[in-house]
């Protein structure tokens, strides 16, 4: 049995990253599991074991230094809402990265029975991760590459037992230290050249009984993103593993690289059956050190697409990066290991890197998700995405403008006052209010800069429900820019185009019809104590080149605009065949020169196979109106045009495609297909044109 498979149309768990580089063919033979990569004319033993010169495997003492995460043991009562005792627990737990959290309840119906009785026909599809060290130079580049082989849950369990009895002699449990030596010893030196994972496998493994306690109750994965707590609960689409869980399936050895998750969110992760997985994981503020490690004694300089401290994450976001910790010890970076067993969930804190390894046959289900406490570690995300234009997986904008008038309006409503329970929810309400704090002070200040620039206002009551800048891919969910320099909507924070542009009176800037709420909703946090004075990781506003004089200016103060003009959204699309429109790079940083851009991507617009679309739309009839302090005028500029990224729409973190709904009809949510991605569109509010997309890979 062989297979011949395309790699550049393998899409790892991170939207393609892990194949993005990867342009060839790839022949895989089952018989003697042997795997040619061709990467830059030269052909390379893909399986093969080398000589590294980096990571010295000769002692594996390191192994004793790496101290245990901090393990929680919840009452019932604690128990009972995951999200509550998650927020009540992350002040300490996040300090170590991740942690363990013993379950006070147990499933009564297994996974085994669950995937193969009440869920008939399941199968999945593994894939083979060569198993090695990477020296990650220019010809020397890991990709976990797909095997086509499906398996039932019963067939893979019987394969992975036999091969650990073949390897052991026996099909028992192994010390967890003995397996972990035994890990890096064999990827290193050993013989075996690749194994299975079966990962990112739609579904879940909670029993769908009502007799089944764990089940039914919230800590069930499958209902955590619409927890009154969860910041996820806002998004009007679901998401394979962000929204919904995601199965894990595994044999010895099956490893997750270092990674990062998407967005910097929250993971957690529940052992359903079998051996026990090893974690190492990072905490969020050790980050910068770590990439920093990987960056210099890790990669070689050759692979990296881009500069600066950016450039290891990059990389790390193709989640393909195996390395032993005790690189990361030698260059004083904490780590922390979890060895988690059935029954067990593993949390994994806002921008912690983490990895690990199977020790045999097992099963586990993950999901991300979000609460208040993230939203700083989101902002953090939202810029280094921007910068390396890489597609965001979900709006930030909108969820942080949601969130924050729902907990506005919850403070300020006598009818449906919310007082906080406790410290926890305390500090979760001050990251929502600091950031939203931040990112309208910065809103109101480009706009008064623009104001002085000459740009007009347009309030505009059909205001797209998401869309994105067509430079940086950031999301505009509350205002966006147009002018004849570009023909997409750009975000506010591209100060180079906005003062090289000679547009004038000819620019608009387009406002959602309650900013002005939003803007009073901060200047109330404000009195309530979140001020200038709390601490934030990038600056507030934009630089003295866009706004030279800043006279009359304070936070909040009447910006005053002449009435904008209407747009014409009338466009014609073209049909296209495999084509990628990438924004230029050097538009990716703030004051930098930015030449103008022909893309235009709404941010709920995905697919794959350009099919023709055309749609138009009258021009917008400017009526007059007067919203404190400034004119402006309604308008529908509602401009949908094609994804510019190599990488998936949304940046959709599984291997297969996604389609995307309304999150609340009753097929609302991605579905994949192996090698294939289906996108549609979904409609929000009253948006009346629109294009639909497809895109063949």
């Amino acid at each position: 049995f062989s297979e011949t498979t395309n790699v550049a149309s393998t899409m790892s768990r991170s939207g393609g990253d892990a194949t993005k580089a990867a342009t060839s063919l790839v022949n895989r033979t089952y018989g003697n599991a042997s795997a040619v990569l061709h990467d830059n004319g030269s052909s390379k033993d893909a399986f093969s074991k080398h000589i590294f010169k980096n990571f010295d495997m000769s002692n594996l003492g390191w192994i004793d230094k790496i101290p245990e995460c901090p393990v929680f043991f919840p009452t019932k009562e604690e128990f009972e809402d995951p999200l509550i005792y998650l927020q009540k627990i992350a002040p300490i737990a996040s300090k170590y990265g991740i942690c363990k959290i013993i379950s006070p309840i147990c499933a009564s119906v297994p996974a085994g029975v669950a995937l193969m009785k009440e869920q008939g026909g399941f199968k999945f599809t593994t894939r083979v991760q060569p198993f090695r060290l990477s020296e990650w130079s220019a010809d020397d580049k890991i990709t976990f590459f797909m095997s086509g082989r499906k398996y039932t849950f019963r067939d893979f369990e019987k394969m992975a037992n036999k091969e650990f009895a073949r390897r052991y002699s026996s099909a028992g449990c192994l010390p967890a230290k003995y397996v972990e030596e035994q890990f890096w010893q064999e990827i290193a030196f050993g013989k075996t050249e690749f194994v299975e994972y079966a990962c990112d496998i739609d579904g879940s493994a909670f029993s769908s009984s009502p007799n089944d306690q764990l089940g039914k109750s919230k800590w069930n994965l499958k209902r955590l993103s619409r927890l009154p707590k969860s910041v996820l609960r806002l998004l009007e689409f679901s998401i394979p593993g962000v929204t919904d869980p995601m199965l894990y399936i595994g044999m010895l050895f099956s490893m997750f690289a270092w990674h990062v998750e998407d967005h910097f969110l929250y993971s957690i992760n529940y052992h359903h059956c079998g051996a026990a997985k090893t974690w190492y994981g990072i905490p969020g503020h050790a980050a910068p050190e770590f990439e920093k490690v990987a960056q210099e004694y890790v990669y070689k300089s050759e692979i990296f697409s881009t500069e600066g401290d950016d450039a290891a994450f990059d990389v790390l976001l193709g989640k393909t990066t195996m390395f032993p910790p005790n690189i990361l010890l030698e260059h004083n970076v904490p780590v922390y290991k979890a060895v988690q067993n059935p029954g067990e969930f593993v949390i994994t804190f806002p921008r912690a890197y983490h990895a690990g390894f199977s020790h045999g046959f097992n099963c586990g289900e993950a999901v991300n998700f979000a609460i208040g406490d993230w939203f700083s570690s989101g902002t953090v995300a939202s810029q280094r995405y921007a910068l390396l234009n890489r597609m965001p997986l979900l709006p930030y904008e909108e969820l942080l403008c949601k969130e924050a008038m729902f907990l506005f309006k919850s403070l300020t409503d006598l009818d449906t006052k919310i007082l906080p329970s406790g410290n926890s929810e305390l500090l979760s309400q001050r990251y929502i209010k600091v950031s939203f704090v931040n990112l309208m002070r910065f809103q109101h200040y480009a706009r008064f800069c623009l104001m002085k620039l000459g740009a007009r206002a347009s309030y505009s009551s059909n205001f797209p429900e998401m869309m994105l800048c067509s430079i940086c891919k950031r999301d505009c969910y509350a205002v966006y820019i147009r002018c004849n320099c570009n023909t997409g909507p750009i975000c506010l924070h591209h100060e180079s185009c906005i003062k090289r542009c000679l547009c004038g009176s000819s620019r608009t800037i387009f406002l959602r019809p309650d900013l002005l709420e939003m803007e009073a909703a901060a200047k109330k946090f404000e009195q309530d104590g979140i001020t200038a004075e709390e601490s934030y990781r990038f600056p507030l506003r934009p630089t003295a080149l866009l706004c030279p004089d800043e006279s009359g200016y304070f936070p909040y103060c009447q910006i005053i605009f002449e009435e904008g003009i209407g747009h014409d959204a009338t466009r014609e699309c073209k049909l296209y065949s495999g084509s990628t429109f990438s924004s230029p790079k050097e538009c990716l940083t703030i004051n930098h020169e930015c030449p103008t851009s022909d893309t235009v991507t709404p941010f709920h617009k995905i697919s794959q196979s350009l099919s023709t679309c055309l749609y138009n739309s009258a021009e917008s009839t400017a009526s007059e109106i007067s919203i404190e302090g400034f004119e402006g005028s309604s308008g529908n500029s509602v401009v949908h045009d094609a994804d510019d990224s190599e990488s998936e729409i949304f940046r959709v973190k599984r291997r297969c495609a996604v389609s995307v709904v309304g999150r609340n009809s009753a097929d609302s949510r991605f579905s994949k297909k192996t090698g294939i991605q289906t996108f549609e569109e979904a409609q929000f509010g009253s948006i009346e044109s629109y294009t639909c997309w497809k895109l063949y890979w």
